[in-house]
Formats: structure tokens, C-alpha cells, sequence
């Protein structure tokens, strides 16, 4: 791809900026040139608030869990490695979901746009949970999961490329760990309800259900954002759409010029998205090949590593002696400090090199979670609680922006779905993992675990991954 004259530059025309490759004038330039006025804070709040009931059905996992096993629905643990009643196949049900949604059903941003997606999915999940909420044994439970999860995995993709595409080169970092600090809310919030209602049953029914039924409310709010949020003006140029992206592109710059006061800065040239389509294959073509092998390694290291904790946090302290009230109490000042991990990144994000900021941030995951298997104590199992989740949403926030941005606009979702679908996978077989290692070997087996997952993220991206910060979208992919 070659670059293009915006079609706003001094002497340039829609017409004459056009080249011989068919490129769309102009959309890249002129969105990376905008500044961080509160139109554009305000598109990447709206996304964020579609995400936050998507990090709460997400995170609900770990705090249900002692509900679930309270109410005898499902064990702790399992006799078979695959044993349906055990917690591991509940985790197992939501990756599970998460993975098919990723890997077939992400690409549909693609080719239906940003914003429907966006939509669709969130009522499917919404939907999915309210009715996993009112079933009665552990295989209906599992199998409305695994519905629920489709919808989740679907939204993840779609809201990462959809803000990836929505905000300046400038603020990628910032916008992510903005988008990351509102989604992570929703973590000490489904803790507190967990708390305050997994060992009661309200009106008679299980408290784990009404923490599952709050979380279906975000097809409530759905259609209040829609009608905020525009399609991706990028998505809508890459489509030969360009009428429709130039007015688009005018609505947010007319709202970016008014509340910045003066005439926006001028559009350098830059890389436009391609008005081709694009296969699945150009994935195994230079120079993506590379990219998604080192992103498939990645993800499914990192699922480990993350979710290992993320989603056990009750659990392992009930394992290190601390009863369910406690452990729930403990897990939500641990889940408390969620937020604070992209209060971090938003200082750091566009500072720091993205790959650098994933690197460091799993070495902290290793190095606090060797320390976290070692202790007894309440206060040190929540200080190195505490200090795993800040490294945990810290590797989030830097790697959700940067599998974005290595890819173009015409395969962004269905190759961020592709490579994080194995994260998926892992995810969904690191319940099982979780559980062997905590039967077999105690808490200390379990992050033995986790430690080798995380020593292979640092390699994989620290020795493959390339630079992408403060760069144009498509000048990365080219």
C-alpha cells in the first residue's frame, strides 16, 4: 500500500487524492490528527460502558464459584480430569464459548461492521446469562454458559477493534487503559455482590443467581449507546463506503473543532486502509505470519497466567485455610484494586513501548505470584493478591492495544479473533489445569504454573514482537 493525500490537505480533492490502488483518502490522517477533545473520550466511555457488563459476566466465574459448590450444584474438585460437576468444567464452559466466538463468529465485524456487531452481541450474552441464571444442575449451567460466553467473545474482539479504529495514534494506549480502568469497575462490583450475597438467599433463591441476573441487565443500556457510538469511519472507507465515512469522519470533527477552539491541526499523509477484501490467508502471508504465530503463543501462555488467578482467587485462599465468608471478603480487596492497574496505564500506555509494558508486566505476575504461593498470612495473601492483579490488568491493558495493531483495517477483527481465541482455548483448559494442580500439588503447584506461562509470554513478545507505538494503524500492518 502507498500513502494518500487527505482529502481535507491544502489542494486535494476526493477525486484527485484517490491512487491507482483504490485506497480511500484521507480517514486515517485526519482521525490521527484529531485531538484528545471530549468527543473523543466521550465514543471510547460509550464503548467501555458495552464492555463493563462484558467484564462482569467475564469475572462473575471466580465469585460465584464457592456459591455454586455452597449450593451443591457443583465440587471443588473432580475425581476424572474432565469431571462435569467440578468448578473446572464451569470455567471451562465459559472459555469455551469465549473460544468459538473468537475464533468462527469475531470475523463478523468484518464484514457487518463494527457497530451491529457491537450490539447483537452484547443482547445474545445478556440474554444467555438471564437464562443460565434459572436452570438447576450443573450440565444445563455449563451448556447456557458456553451460550452466554459466544456472545462475550464476539463483544471482546469487536470493542477492541472498534476503539482501535475510533482514536488517534496518540491516545491508542491512553484510550485502552481508559477502556480497561471503566471495564475493571465492574470487577470489585461483582465481588461486593458476591460478598453480600453468595451466602444468603434473597426471597429464597440461591445468591449466586441474583449475582448472575444483575449481570444480564447490560441489554438495558445497550440500545442508549447504540445510538451514540457511529460506525467506524475507518471500517466505512476499507468498504468502498466513502460517502458514508466522510460524513461520519465530518460529524466527529465538527464536535473535535468546537471544543478544542480553534482549527485542527493539519492531516500529515499517511497509509490508508485498502478497499480490497481481504481472505483468511493473508494471515499466513508476510508479514502478518509472523505476527499471529507470535500472537497464538502468547495467548494461550497468558490465559494461564492471568486467568489461573483471576478466576481461582476465592478458591485458592479457601485452599490456604480461609473460610468461604473470608475468602470472598479477601477476594474483594483483592478485586478492589482492578481499576488501579489501568489508573497505571493511562499515565504509562503511550510512554512506554506496548511490547516493553507486557513484558514487565508478566514478569510481575511471576515473581508475585511465587511469592503469593508461599504465604499464610491474610495480609501478605492480599498485599501479593493486590500486586498480581495490578500486573494482571497491566498486561491486559498493553496487550489488547497491541494485537490490534498488527493487523489492517480490512482483517483487524477476524485476525484478533483468530489469534486470541487461543487464549480461549487455554483458558478453557487451564480450569481443568487449575484444578489438577491445586488436587495434586497445593497452591505452590498452581503457580509453578503460572510462573512458566508467564516466562513464555516475556520471550514471545520481548524477542518477536514488533514496535507499534504512536504509529498509523495501516503504516504498522504495511
Amino acid at each position: 500500500m502507498a500513502s494518500s493525500l487527505p482529502i481535507d490537505a491544502p489542494g486535494a480533492s476526493p477525486d484527485s487524492s484517490a491512487n491507482a490502488q483504490g485506497l480511500t483518502p484521507g480517514i486515517n490522517a485526519r482521525i490521527d490528527r484529531l485531538p484528545a477533545t471530549r468527543t473523543v473520550w466521550t465514543l471510547v466511555f460509550l464503548l467501555s460502558i458495552g464492555g463493563w457488563f462484558e467484564f462482569y459476566d467475564l469475572f462473575f466465574t471466580a465469585y460465584v464459584g464457592p456459591g455454586l459448590v455452597k449450593s451443591g450444584l457443583y465440587a471443588t474438585t473432580t475425581a476424572s480430569f474432565f469431571g462435569v460437576s467440578g468448578l473446572g468444567a464451569f470455567v471451562a464452559a465459559s472459555f469455551a464459548g469465549l473460544f468459538i466466538g473468537t475464533f468462527f463468529l469475531a470475523g463478523m465485524a468484518d464484514r457487518y461492521g463494527r457497530k451491529t456487531v457491537f450490539t447483537v452481541s452484547l443482547l445474545w450474552y445478556s440474554a444467555a446469562t438471564l437464562i443460565m441464571a434459572l436452570q438447576t444442575s450443573a450440565p444445563a449451567i455449563n451448556l447456557w454458559r458456553l451460550i452466554a460466553g459466544i456472545g462475550v467473545g464476539v463483544e471482546l474482539v469487536t470493542i477492541d477493534t472498534y476503539v482501535s479504529e475510533l482514536v488517534p495514534k496518540h491516545l491508542r494506549g491512553r484510550a485502552f487503559a481508559f477502556v480497561h480502568l471503566v471495564q475493571y469497575t465492574a470487577v470489585p462490583s461483582v465481588a461486593l455482590l458476591a460478598w453480600w450475597l453468595v451466602p444468603q438467599t434473597p426471597f429464597g433463591i440461591d445468591g449466586w443467581r441474583w449475582v448472575v441476573i444483575i449481570g444480564a441487565l447490560g441489554a438495558v443500556v445497550v440500545w442508549a449507546i447504540r445510538r451514540r457510538v457511529p460506525e467506524s469511519p475507518r471500517w466505512l472507507a476499507q468498504q468502498g463506503r466513502a460517502a458514508e465515512a466522510e460524513k461520519v469522519m465530518q460529524a466527529i470533527e465538527a464536535k473535535v473543532a468546537k471544543q478544542y477552539g480553534k482549527p485542527l491541526p493539519a492531516p500529515v499523509p499517511a497509509v490508508e486502509p485498502a478497499t480490497t477484501k481481504a481472505a483468511f490467508r493473508e494471515v499466513w502471508q508476510p508479514p502478518y505470519r509472523k505476527r499471529a504465530i507470535t500472537m497464538l503463543v502468547f495467548n494461550f501462555f497468558q490465559a494461564i497466567g492471568f486467568y489461573g488467578f483471576a478466576s481461582w482467587v476465592p478458591t485458592l485462599l479457601v485452599s490456604k485455610g480461609i473460610t468461604i465468608t473470608h475468602s470472598l471478603m479477601y477476594s474483594f480487596v483483592i478485586a478492589a484494586s482492578n481499576p488501579f492497574g489501568p489508573l497505571i496505564g493511562m499515565a504509562i500506555a503511550d510512554r512506554i513501548e506496548r511490547k516493553t509494558l507486557i513484558v514487565l508486566s508478566a514478569l510481575g505476575i511471576a515473581v508475585f505470584g511465587s511469592l503469593f504461593a508461599m504465604q499464610t498470612s491474610p495480609a501478605m495473601l492480599m498485599t501479593l493478591g493486590v500486586l498480581i492483579t495490578l500486573s494482571g490488568t497491566l498486561l491486559s491493558v498493553g496487550y489488547h492495544a497491541y494485537q490490534t495493531e498488527l493487523f489492517p483495517t480490512r482483517l483487524r477483527a477476524r485476525a484478533v479473533g483468530f489469534v486470541y481465541s487461543m487464549s480461549r482455548l487455554s483458558a478453557m483448559f487451564s480450569g481443568f489445569m487449575i484444578a489438577f494442580a491445586l488436587r495434586h500439588f497445593q497452591v505452590p503447584g498452581v503457580f509453578a504454573l503460572i510462573t512458566v506461562s508467564m516466562v513464555m509470554v516475556m520471550g514471545a513478545i520481548g524477542i518477536f514482537g514488533p514496535r507499534t507505538n504512536n504509529r498509523n494503524l495501516d503504516e504498522i500492518s504495511h
